[in-house]
């Protein structure tokens, strides 16, 4: 992170750069496809593809997969369908808005199978034992960042039903960490390796929020029976929300159930498979039933939760912004997103909108550099993009903060980031980082307005910082 003084052009920046443009190229490939959305009826792909199935899990919603229907095409009770799931797929099949379907095989995006993720609004990961394949993982976060809804739910550390060497947190975390399109904490948390013997963890106040006040009741407890939690990082992704925390904590630690966003995807994380139990399932497994347990309300909140993550309800849980449906037409605003047809669309500071070597963009040639002349300076960089009404709406992009300063507490140097009259962020030297770090924000509150998207970077007079943009986008569902 540390430059040369006074130099706004670093060959170190740059050579950590070029390996960052290299994986974006590839990450290119393979991502034309993007979610459809229902108007009216909201599809979720429930996957059984990596031993879900395995000890005493039973993580399905019925044994006639793909299509559950087979079993009952008009369930009424949950024992119609066969799984411990079976409560879960059939209280959304009783509503007429969703369409289920089972994967059991390698998870993939933009093929032809009919368990493609592109046929659906949210995948639900149901406590996965096995490790994704690279191309299972690129399919996954591909399909999120286009739009869809992910909902991971873990289990304690060491809940290895297969004895593969692997739990669900290693898995969970892998998937996060280790995935050719963002492994820079892209949903901004990590999943503790803990186990949590009880519990019943209690939800925020926040009556605005979808997920903990929706179509199918309010949340006010959740349920631990073996289980773990989440650390947020919201330096990493502002989107991220802690929604129930486990007794004693609050705020960044302890998080037992919490939402975020990705591109224009929306993600949701349950620290224990015990909520969504519901008791009953193939003969032989030992089952739990926390989906009906009278201290917790886990029905509504996982019901609740994969209403918000297909679109089925809109509002600002974790950010917002994915998801789709309704009568917004899902669409990406901004012009010369990144910032490859040169000083076209944007309004910019002189220099600001460059092919310089001396920072290399994330992908492509060009970029936005604001600052970096360890001088007093201003750069400026804005759009203006009208945004439709009745729309969810998300402002990303990639930042990279290179800087020559040597303080940990002081913020010498930053960039602000705002939307219309309302400031998103601010980033300093004290971001400064060594590749670019995803950053989004839910705008959905400027729908149906003209407002300006503005970046301004103010460097002291001594001592460069370097706020190097790219990849921007705008996106409405």
């Amino acid at each position: 992170m540390l430059g040369s003084s006074r130099s706004r052009h670093r060959l170190t920046t740059a050579l950590a750069g070029f390996a960052l443009l290299a994986t974006g190229a590839a990450l290119q490939v393979g991502t034309a496809a993007a979610p459809a959305h229902a108007a009216t009826t909201y599809r979720v792909l429930f996957d059984d593809g990596h031993a879900e199935e395995a000890g005493n899990a039973d993580w399905i919603i019925s044994t006639s997969k793909p299509d559950p229907l087979a079993q009952d095409s008009s369930p009424s009770s949950e024992t119609d369908w066969t799984g411990a799931l079976s409560s879960w797929g059939v209280a959304l099949q009783k509503t007429g808005s969703y369409s289920m379907k089972t994967a059991t095989s390698a998870l993939t995006y933009g093929g032809s199978s009919t368990t493609d993720l592109s046929n659906f609004d949210a995948l639900v990961l149901p406590e996965p034992n096995t490790l994704f394949t690279t191309a299972e993982k690129t399919a996954i976060m591909t399909f999120v960042k286009n739009g869809g809804g992910l909902f991971m739910i873990s289990d304690h550390t060491g809940a290895d039903r297969n004895s593969d060497g692997e739990d669900a947190v290693e898995i969970l975390n892998d998937l996060m960490t280790n995935n050719s399109v963002d492994s820079t904490d892209p949903f901004g948390f990590s999943i503790d390796s803990l186990d949590i013997s009880s519990g019943y963890p209690a939800a925020i106040s926040d009556s605005s929020d979808p997920v903990l006040n929706g179509s199918f009741g309010t949340v006010t407890k959740s349920l631990i029976a073996d289980g773990t939690t989440a650390t947020l990082k919201p330096s990493d992704n502002s989107a991220v929300k802690g929604l129930v925390y486990r007794s004693g904590y609050s705020g960044n630690t302890g998080a037992f159930f919490a939402t975020s966003t990705f591109g224009s995807g929306r993600v949701a994380f349950w620290g224990d498979s015990s909520p969504i139990d519901d008791g009953t399932g193939q003969s032989g497994n030992t089952l739990y039933d926390g989906w009906n347990d009278s201290g917790a309300t886990n029905a509504a909140l996982a019901l609740n939760a994969t209403a918000w993550l297909t679109g089925a309800s809109s509002g600002s849980s974790g950010g917002g912004g994915g998801g789709g449906g309704g009568t917004c037409t899902s669409a990406q605003l901004l012009g010369n997103p990144g910032f490859e047809s040169g000083s076209t669309t944007w309004t910019a500071s002189s220099g600001v909108i460059t092919n310089s070597s001396s920072e290399a963009a994330r992908t492509g040639s060009y970029k936005a550099w604001l600052d970096g002349y360890g001088s007093a300076h201003t750069d400026t960089l804005s759009q203006s993009v009208t945004i439709p009404s009745g729309c969810s709406a998300t402002l990303s992009f990639y930042l990279h903060v290179d800087t020559a300063e040597t303080t940990t507490s002081t913020a010498y140097d930053k960039l602000t980031v705002t939307a219309g009259s309302t400031t998103l962020a601010t980033y300093s030297n004290l971001n400064a980082a060594s590749g670019y770090v995803l950053k989004s924000f839910d705008v959905s509150s400027l729908a149906g307005t003209t407002a300006t998207i503005k970046f301004t970077g103010v460097e002291g007079s001594t001592l460069q910082t370097s706020f190097v943009i790219d990849d921007t986008a705008l996106n409405v569902s």
